[in-house]
């Protein structure tokens, strides 16, 4: 492992960061511009509007908490490699189809389909956010204050299942794996206590 880690390019990572900070700020924008305002200024066309302003609640709320643990963990980040930036790569990708499963679900009403594809979106981006996790720690050592800070992600294999779970669930039940979702996302909305208390130590 440290043999590895010599051999490993260590780069800065703020270009890293203002990459990743730009990207989600576009998701969130192109998402926002999905929303048309109604042609009639009456409550009824706006009732119509309902379905695709929940999924882009939702979407906002994912983009968000991924913003926020992304920006968490790169407090105790030191520095990246190539392995690094592919593997945030990876989950930008991820991120970026938010908006067309955003739309998709919106414009569908929540059918099965579409809410199942949103959450093997879902399911993805977390699979990414594991290994980009797990990148890091390779790249800084089992014994590095980031390795402490995650410790063994508990919470993350948590949500990998009900994404699991959900996906195939929507042929069923859509509203009950849209439940699941909005689970996982309650789970993540506090900041990860992990890191937060490795750096006020």
């Amino acid at each position: 492992m440290a043999n590895a880690q010599r051999r490993s390019p260590q780069m800065p990572k703020g270009r890293l960061e203002a990459f990743s900070d730009g990207v989600m700020a576009i998701i969130i924008t192109i998402m926002v511009l999905e929303l048309k305002a109604p042609n009639q200024p009456d409550l009824a066309a706006m009732r119509a509007l309902i379905p695709a302003f929940l999924s882009y609640v939702l979407s906002f709320v994912y983009v968000g908490i991924y913003w926020n643990n992304h920006h968490h963990l790169f407090q105790v980040v030191k520095h990246v490699n190539g392995s690094t930036l592919w593997a945030n790569l990876h989950l930008l990708f991820w991120l970026s189809l938010f908006p067309f499963a955003t739309a998709w679900i919106g414009e569908n009403h929540f059918a099965a389909l579409p809410v199942a594809f949103y959450g093997m979106v879902l399911l993805l981006a977390a699979v990414a956010y594991f290994m980009l996790t797990r990148t890091l720690v390779w790249h800084h050592g089992q014994d590095s204050t980031l390795a402490t800070a995650l410790g063994r992600d508990r919470k993350g294999k948590l949500s990998l299942m009900i994404y699991a779970a959900a996906v195939p669930l929507a042929f069923a039940n859509p509203w009950l794996a849209c439940a699941l979702y909005i689970l996982v996302a309650v789970m993540w909305l506090v900041p990860d206590r992990r890191i937060e208390k490795v750096l006020s130590t």
